[in-house]
């Protein structure tokens, strides 16, 4: 296991949240990450993203260049949907957007993405073993 896949996000322990911010943090915007959820269950990969967002338009771009298919989440922009976008970001750990998952996992924004293309680790994670069928 290499340092990067070994390494951990520091989390705040759930023990040192308050019992009512815990539950004022699990009702913040459930809908949408229902809807994250759903897509990751029924799509191989999944875009999120915003509208105006240069990063979400290169990495579409670059899975449309691959012949990668996607689903695409467009949750507002930069002035719309903050709030939701906000939920998607504490849920997954990951501080922008684009948020590029695939077969479930987080992959990661623009620059992941595209060197996961270059590299073919995404095509692999896509093809692997113990996926549900071909990317093609």
């Amino acid at each position: 296991m290499t340092p990067i896949e070994n390494a951990t996000r520091p989390i705040l322990e759930s023990s040192r949240v308050a019992p009512l911010a815990r539950e004022k943090m699990a009702s913040f915007h459930p809908a949408v990450l229902d809807d994250v959820r759903r897509a990751l269950a029924d799509s191989p990969v999944v875009v999120v993203g915003m509208a105006q967002n240069p990063h979400v338009k290169n990495v579409r771009r670059a899975l449309d260049r691959a012949g990668v298919p996607f689903q695409y989440i467009e949750l507002g922009s930069y002035l719309s949907h903050w709030k939701e976008r906000l939920a998607i970001k504490l849920w997954s750990g990951w501080p922008t957007f684009p948020q590029v998952f695939v077969r479930g996992t987080l992959l990661g924004g623009e620059d992941l993405t595209v060197a996961a293309l270059a590299d073919g680790a995404l095509r692999r994670r896509l093809d692997g073993p113990g996926t549900q069928g071909s990317s093609a």
